[in-house]
């Protein structure tokens, strides 16, 4: 959405009824990539001739600056995302975590401290570092089991390296471990995405992540799909392709908690469920969005423009206030990705007021569609017809409280 509220970079007082609370999650942006993948339109930039050290030493700075505005709470979640965090050197890693625990050190006993990584970044002398300094569940970015689909969309892995790094990962006593699927990809067939997802489940992993290919602009692949040159599969075949995964996953035991994430019981990202709760979470690096205290804010992009920033003061490009009625429809609209919906109850606590006062219109518009039903803790979830249609269903809530 773009109604937001500029602050000229001031923290806004929160304004209604959500107590101001320490943030219990962190989000870390590590923007180097050993190259860019043909769809990638992520904050990230080739590892070649990068101030490596630099930006890590003006990171470590950001994450101090930050505690001492806003200090944390225990935190339960860290993410570090990118780019590719794993092409860091081991003794790069090393200080990187030393930074991260010296500026949180309250760690809930049951943390969940994800990296994620790309198949082939990941030598055992690198997972002992991460294991040593307080990683516990690794997110592979895996994409496809056929080489010649991995070729085409600018990763430069392969399959050899996918089973390597997972056992890697597993020698060094990392089992929480995740990988990243995706369909829709250009030349897959339906019975591609079949053999994928038998190779991925013969893995046994506690988790899964299966995206859809979406066209982001300033992408290659945005290019050739202006030039009519990107063979994507036929919609129908693309559906057939998310029924298909959905009762892959069903069958071999593992519960669709999002609309594109499954896991055994127990093994939910819980930093993700952070963002679709719409809870606050700190956002470090280059590029990086955080969430305190209805306060959103994005920080300065490029690498050196960054580095320089830390030296002025927190590198923060532009932050926002979230006017109430903007936070409830997040709240709907973030809330219903995840499976067991949205609650009254939680929405009252966080605004005062409850879910049908403000959405009565567009909640039962949803309902008599089949997109919606009710759950037994008085809110809602998208119905099975609602997961494959769920983007109609978000739409019906941008911009629903406008004029209110």
């Amino acid at each position: 959405m773009n109604h937001q509220l500029k602050l000229d970079g001031r923290e806004s007082r929160n304004s209604f009824n959500r107590p101001s609370t320490a943030p219990q999650a962190v989000y870390i942006h590590i923007p180097f990539c050993t190259n860019k993948c043909f769809y990638c339109d992520f904050n990230s930039y080739v590892l070649k001739d990068q101030p490596v050290m630099d930006y890590l030493r003006a990171l470590d700075r950001e994450m101090e600056l930050t505690v001492r505005e806003t200090p944390p709470g225990e935190i339960k979640s860290i993410f570090v995302g990118g780019g590719t965090p794993t092409v860091l050197k081991p003794d790069e890693m090393e200080f990187f975590l030393s930074s991260v625990r010296r500026h949180f050190p309250d760690w809930a006993a049951d943390i969940e401290f994800s990296m994620e990584a790309n198949p082939g970044t990941t030598d055992r002398d690198k997972l002992a570092v991460m294991k040593d300094g307080g990683v516990n569940r690794v997110s592979f970015g895996v994409q496809a089991f056929q080489n010649e689909l991995l070729s085409g969309i600018g990763r430069i892995h392969n399959t050899d390296d996918v089973f390597r790094s997972l056992e890697n990962a597993m020698a060094a006593g990392l089992d929480n471990l995740s990988i990243d699927l995706m369909f829709g990809l250009p030349n897959q067939t339906v019975e591609m995405l079949d053999y994928s997802m038998s190779r991925a489940l013969e893995l046994g992993l506690p988790h899964y992540s299966i995206y859809s290919l979406k066209v982001e602009e300033n992408t290659l692949f945005h290019t050739l799909y202006q030039k009519n040159q990107l063979p994507l599969p036929a919609e129908e075949d693309e559906l057939k392709m998310y029924l298909l995964l959905m009762e892959r996953m069903e069958q071999a035991g593992y519960k669709q908690y999002e609309i594109s994430n499954f896991a055994k019981p127990g093994y939910e990202s819980r930093h993700n469920i952070t963002y679709w709760r719409n809870e606050d979470y700190y956002g470090l690096g280059a590029g990086a969005h955080g969430y305190v205290n209805r306060c959103r804010h994005v920080n300065i992009k490029g690498v050196n423009p960054y580095n320089e920033a830390t030296q002025q003061g927190r590198p923060i490009l532009e932050r926002f206030e979230v006017p109430r009625e903007e936070a409830m429809e997040d709240f709907v609209m973030v809330g219903l990705r995840v499976l067991e919906g949205i609650s009254d109850d939680r929405f009252q606590r966080q605004f005062g007021v409850r879910l049908e006062d403000m959405f009565g219109e567009q909640l039962g518009k949803m309902l008599n569609a089949g997109l919606l039903e009710r759950t037994a803790a008085g809110g809602y979830r998208l119905s099975r017809k609602g997961i494959l249609f769920g983007n109609e269903v978000f739409a019906e809530f941008v911009g629903a409280l406008d004029g209110k």
